[in-house]
């Protein structure tokens, strides 16, 4: 199937598993459209096992003409991160500067090394090999938290200013750093090769420190070329430049694309917004980026649902991946956990914010399209099957559970939250 139809097709089933989930289930959207796109996912298989239809082999030929990880990494990713950087108050961030970059570098490589390690002890008892830095390589792909369907739910749910600065924060710059890391540890993986101590250095900041600068660049250029212009037609085409022109070249330059964006949509969302446009361009420019997201996520939980159709699972590969959902999360607590711990001696937070930030750091289509990056072979297999049960685990089971936890938070505090 060309591109095209693809996409049509894709836009088609999102719009009615949406219109599906809103009529009947009422979960929130995302994780709604998720549930429904992986129910049909189980039952085309089930009816293939039975004899009773060929359901699952036409949309394994749909599927296999798109690339899940070139999807999302070089297309939707960047429109994701712009919209949800473009709406964070640039002050609060600044507030919280500390704990979000604590959390979205260190707490990064711990996870990659607590799960990565946890893994390997684990494989042993299921009769399965894998090589450490492959272990590594998963726990790098498994680290970036997805703040997609959970911002939405913290929002109704009355949460903390703060803590949805946090999460939104930490979620929008750890899937950078990860990125970089996962490249690190993937390319010594493909090399067999293990680099010096300052090529990984010198590696990291170029991906990650010249991706932020570069973004920095990038949306001062187009931020002042908003600034000399009061047509929200023009203005709106010129984010759309920044986020995929400026994507693309920092991808080219062997850059950070993920923090690039990231760094521009947050001078934008605020310098951009407050000295560059009108009132009628901004919201013109919220209600675009705003439908933008929505469409864009609805497509991407359509796709995490039905990959399930494309994975090659086993019995033991599930076990694993249920047990790792836990181990993952252990290694969240502990990755968030103790910086909050030491920050507690100067800051005052808000009283259940580990909780919070464990459960609510979901893993989602960043994970699995990371997964399917990796080359083909056992070691490939055994990664995107497990690293899918985590991710379904997760979105599921968190997405539906977090707004109760918030809600209990929020009505044990009393007083002021903090911050």
């Amino acid at each position: 199937m060309d591109p095209l139809n693809l996409t049509a097709l894709l836009v088609t089933v999102a719009a009615l598993f949406a219109y599906l989930n809103h009529r009947f289930l009422r979960l929130p959207t995302t994780i709604g459209i998720m549930v429904i796109s992986l129910a049909l996912s189980v039952v085309l298989v089930l009816l293939n096992a039975a004899g009773l239809s060929d359901g699952q082999s036409l949309a394994r030929r749909i599927l296999s003409g798109l690339d899940f990880n070139d999807t999302l990494m070089n297309g939707m990713l960047s429109f994701l991160l712009f919209a949800g950087a473009l709406h964070i108050n640039l002050e609060d961030l600044l507030a919280r500067k500390w704990v979000i970059g604590v959390l979205a570098s260190i707490g990064v490589v711990v996870t990659t090394f607590l799960v990565g390690g946890t893994t390997w002890l684990l494989l042993e008892a299921f009769g399965l090999e894998l090589p450490f830095i492959y272990c590594l390589v998963f726990g790098a792909l498994i680290a970036p938290t997805d703040p997609i369907a959970v911002l939405g739910i913290l929002k109704t749910a009355g949460a903390d200013k703060g803590l949805e600065t946090k999460i939104a924060g930490e979620s929008l710059f750890n899937d950078g750093v990860a990125v970089v890391v996962f490249i690190v540890v993937a390319g010594i993986a493909a090399s067999g090769q293990e680099p010096s101590a300052g090529h990984i250095v010198v590696l990291f900041l170029q991906e990650a420190v010249g991706g932020a600068l570069f973004g920095l660049v990038a949306g001062w250029i187009v931020y002042r070329l908003l600034k000399s212009v009061n047509n929200y037609q023009v203005e709106i085409l010129l984010t759309l430049a920044l986020v995929m022109g400026g994507y693309a070249l920092a991808n080219a330059l062997h850059l950070s694309g993920p923090l690039a964006v990231v760094v521009a949509g947050l001078l934008i969302g605020n310098r951009g917004r407050t000295l560059g446009m009108s009132e009628t361009t901004r919201e013109h420019l919220d209600t675009f980026w705003e439908l933008v997201d929505e469409i864009l996520n609805a497509v991407l939980f359509v796709l995490i649902g039905l990959e399930f159709i494309l994975i090659p699972f086993n019995l033991n590969a599930a076990l694993l991946g249920v047990l790792l959902a836990l181990v993952v999360l252990a290694a969240r607590f502990i990755s968030v956990g103790i910086p909050i711990a030491l920050m507690r001696l100067r800051e005052r937070f808000h009283p259940h914010v580990v909780k919070i930030l464990t459960w609510g750091g979901l893993r989602g289509g960043v994970s699995v399209a990371l997964a399917l990056s990796l080359p083909a072979g056992p070691e490939r297999d055994l990664i995107v099957a497990v690293t899918y049960v985590i991710v379904v685990l997760s979105i599921i089971g968190q997405g539906l559970t977090i707004k109760p936890l918030v809600e209990m938070a929020s009505r044990r505090v009393s007083g002021p939250a903090g911050h």
